[in-house]
């Protein structure tokens, strides 16, 4: 009994599992963070490219396919 006792004491007090587990739901936050950044930079480059061609389109200097992105 007092082997089980001792085993439930070590465990308890063990912390490397507790740091792998705070270290991991830290990398999985900031993934997340990561890919939030990008998609959200991805659609405001995406809209400002747009509405270039859009400019671009209304001028007599060149012409662009605002849903394709081509331009000549």
């Amino acid at each position: 009994m007092k082997t089980l006792a001792n085993i439930a004491s070590r465990f308890r007090n063990e912390e490397d599992g507790a740091a792998m587990i705070e270290y991991s739901i830290l990398i999985g936050i900031i993934a997340v963070a990561a890919i939030g950044a990008v998609l959200a930079i991805g659609g405001w480059v995406g809209a400002r490219f747009t509405g270039l061609c859009t400019a671009l389109e209304n001028t007599t200097v060149g012409a662009c396919n605002a849903t394709t992105g081509v331009g000549s």
